[in-house]
C-alpha cells in the first residue's frame, strides 16, 4: 500500500483527529485558522476548538487578489501564478500558527482548505444554458501540502456543483452536524461578503435542512469604504452611524431578479458591486447623496434582504407562520459587528430571538473554519449521513486530497 494511503487509512481509523480548518471569505480580509479536534461523525460528531486566529492580509496581497477577483475578464497569468502563491501563502501561515500554538507538525491529522474565492457563477447568474452551476476558489491543495508537510483537502465546492448543487452555501453540512438541537429550530445566520442562513428544524431530520444565500452582506459596504475612504471596513458602523437611510435608492436597490428567485440560491460580488450600487444610485438619482447616507442605506439594504428571506422561510413553514417566536436565531460574521445591520434587523424581525453562535460554544469569527475541518472529517471517518432529495443539499463527501509526498 502506498505510504500516503496508508497514513490516510490509519487518520480515518482513530479514535480522534486534530483537524486546521482554514477560511478566507470574499471580504478577503485574512485567514481564518481554525485548530479542531474531532471525535466521531455525523449526528455523534463531537468537536473541541483547540485554538482560533485569523491573519490579516496586507494590501499587497488584496491588491493581487482583486485583480482577479469578481472579474469576468482578467489577465489569465495572474489567475495562473495566484493559485500556487496562495496556497504556498495559506501552508507558510498554518505553519507560522502552529508554531506559535507549540503544537508540532506531525500531530495534526489533516488540513481542510477553503481556498480563496475568485468568481462565483451560478446557473442563474450566467444565464448560460449549456453550461452547469459553476464556482473557482484558488489556493492549490497540492503546494499547501507540501508546503505543510500535512495531508490536505480542498476544493470542497466542487463536488457540490457536480452532484447538482451551486456551490454555496456549504455551512448547510457542518451547521446540521454541530448545531442542530432536538426541540428547538434554529436559523444559522451567516453575514460575511454575502449574507446567507441554514435552517435547522427542531426534529433533527436532515431531510428538511437547507441553506440559501439572501444577498449582500458586507461586500457593498467594504468595497465602498475601500475605495472612498481606503480603509477596509467600516469599523462599528461609525460613517454609516451619521447618515439616514434613502428610500428611493434602497428600493432601486431591492429590483433585483434575485431576489425573486426561489430558495436555495447562492450570489455573490458578481453582481452586488459597486458597478451595482452607481447603476442604483443613477435610476433613482440619487448621485449626490452623501457617502454617510450611502451607507447608511446599504447597511438597510442587507438588513431588509435579509430579514425577508427569513420573513419568506416561515412563510414555506406553515406549522411555524403562528409562532416565529419558536425560532432562535445565531448571527455569525463579519456583520454582526455591525451594530446598524444588527439593530435594523432586531427592527424587522421584532418576534425573533437573536444570538451569537459564540452561545453554542463557536466563536462566529472562527464558525466557517470550523465548518471546513468538519466537512473533511465528514469526508474521513462519515458521509452517512442522508439529506434526502431537497434541492441544494446533495449528500455527498466533499473535498479532494493532496499528499505532501
Amino acid at each position: 500500500m502506498n505510504q500516503n494511503i496508508e497514513k490516510l487509512y490509519s487518520i480515518a481509523q482513530s479514535e480522534e483527529r486534530l483537524i486546521i480548518g482554514l477560511m478566507s471569505g470574499t471580504s478577503m480580509d485574512g485567514l481564518d485558522v481554525a485548530l479542531c479536534k474531532f471525535r466521531n461523525s455525523g449526528g455523534d460528531t463531537e468537536i473541541e476548538l483547540l485554538n482560533f486566529d485569523t491573519v490579516s492580509f496586507s494590501e499587497e496581497i488584496k491588491d493581487e487578489i482583486r485583480k482577479v477577483f469578481a472579474k469576468k475578464e482578467i489577465d489569465f497569468q495572474q489567475l495562473c501564478v495566484l493559485n500556487p502563491w496562495i496556497g504556498n501563502l495559506h501552508g507558510q501561515i498554518v505553519s507560522d500558527l502552529l508554531e506559535k500554538w507549540e503544537i508540532p507538525t506531525e500531530t495534526v491529522a489533516i488540513i481542510a482548505s477553503h481556498g480563496q474565492t475568485v468568481f462565483h457563477s451560478p446557473k442563474i447568474l450566467h444565464g448560460l444554458d449549456k453550461f452547469p452551476n459553476a464556482t473557482l476558489q484558488i489556493g492549490d491543495g497540492d503546494h499547501l501540502a507540501v508546503k505543510t508537510g500535512i495531508i490536505t483537502l480542498s476544493d470542497f465546492r466542487q463536488k457540490h456543483c457536480a452532484a447538482g448543487g451551486e456551490g454555496a452555501p456549504l455551512a448547510v453540512y457542518g451547521d446540521y452536524l454541530i448545531f442542530s438541537k432536538r426541540g428547538e429550530d434554529r436559523i444559522l445566520l451567516n453575514m460575511g461578503g454575502i449574507a446567507n442562513f441554514t435552517y435547522l428544524a427542531g426534529n433533527l431530520d436532515a431531510n428538511e435542512v437547507f441553506a440559501t444565500d439572501t444577498g449582500p452582506g458586507n461586500t457593498m459596504i467594504d468595497a465602498y469604504m475601500k475605495k472612498y475612504f481606503d480603509l477596509p471596513y467600516d469599523e462599528d458602523a461609525r460613517v454609516a452611524s451619521q447618515g439616514e437611510l434613502n428610500q428611493a435608492l434602497l428600493k432601486i436597490l431591492k429590483q433585483d431578479s434575485f431576489f425573486e428567485k426561489p430558495f436555495p440560491k447562492t450570489t455573490g460580488p458578481e453582481l452586488f458591486n459597486l458597478e451595482y450600487l452607481a447603476n442604483a444610485q443613477k435610476k433613482s438619482n440619487t448621485q449626490s447623496l452623501s457617502s454617510e447616507d450611502i451607507l447608511a442605506t446599504l447597511c438597510r439594504f442587507s438588513a431588509e434582504t435579509i430579514a425577508e428571506a427569513i420573513q419568506k422561510l416561515i412563510t414555506q413553514l406553515p406549522k411555524y407562520a403562528a409562532n416565529p417566536q419558536s425560532f432562535k436565531i445565531y448571527g455569525s460574521g463579519g456583520g454582526v459587528h455591525n451594530p446598524l445591520i444588527m439593530q435594523f434587523l432586531k427592527e424587522l424581525l421584532p418576534d425573533f430571538d437573536f444570538h451569537r453562535t459564540d452561545d453554542l460554544g463557536v466563536s462566529g469569527d472562527a464558525k466557517e473554519a470550523v465548518l471546513f475541518a468538519t466537512l473533511a472529517n465528514e469526508a474521513l471517518v462519515g458521509g452517512k449521513t442522508d439529506f434526502g432529495s431537497r434541492k441544494g443539499v446533495p449528500s455527498v463527501s466533499m473535498g479532494k486530497i493532496s499528499f505532501p509526498q
